[in-house]
């Protein structure tokens, strides 16, 4: 990108929205890039906050929706299976972009989407749902949680069966995002609100 056109996009809010997507979208179809793994966060029952780092597995701007996999035992799923609070929080050096999203989570274990998102999963990833313990659950020793026969090896599509029923969707609905573009020439700070009675992104400048 040519300093003319970071220019025109640290200094125009609809571009500073486009170049949002665009590397959220960039963020999920490539692993090499610093947004694939963004911090997500939530709070426990308990009123605590959480977080951890999870893959962006994809992006639904027209819906603005996000999706990452997680086991459905684990215990951000019960933070948020009653359409809670969930954060979302990336970092790009190369751009010297800062994204902070906020919307409202949701979790589905069952339905199209799930079974999509699960049969897209490679039989790796298929195999982190095989352990028998919850994520989190205390043990007495070292382990992955995973049967030793298992362990270290490429499962087969027969050996991860067992493994769908522990497997879920986390989707975010967003509905804030805080954009911060740092520069030595003068940091740019956006932020923008979904406005949902006009169907459209209302966005403000803030100081940095």
């Amino acid at each position: 990108m040519t300093k003319v056109q970071e220019e025109a996009f640290f200094n125009n809010l609809n571009l500073s929205l486009e170049e949002v997507w665009k590397m959220l979208i960039e963020g999920a179809d490539n692993r090499h890039s610093p947004l694939h793994t963004p911090a997500v966060g939530t709070v426990t029952s308990a009123g605590t906050p959480s977080q951890r780092i999870m893959v962006l597995r994809a992006v639904d701007r027209g819906n603005h929706r996000l999706r990452f996999n997680s086991d459905h035992r684990a215990s951000k799923v019960t933070d948020i299976y009653n359409g809670s609070a969930i954060s979302v929080l990336g970092y790009h050096p190369g751009a010297k972009l800062q994204l902070r999203l906020s919307g409202i989570g949701s979790v589905q274990s069952t339905g199209p989407e799930a079974d999509a998102a699960w049969q897209q999963a490679s039989l790796y990833s298929q195999r982190c749902y095989l352990t028998d313990l919850a994520p989190g659950s205390p043990v007495d020793a070292p382990t992955s949680g995973l049967d030793p026969v298992i362990e270290g090896q490429k499962p087969s599509a027969e050996q991860v069966i067992p493994a769908r029923a522990n497997f879920a969707i986390l989707r975010v609905e967003v509905q804030k995002i805080e954009w911060l573009y740092l520069t030595h020439g003068g940091h740019r700070r956006a932020i923008f609100h979904w406005n949902e009675a006009a169907s459209r992104w209302d966005g403000s400048w803030l100081v940095p």
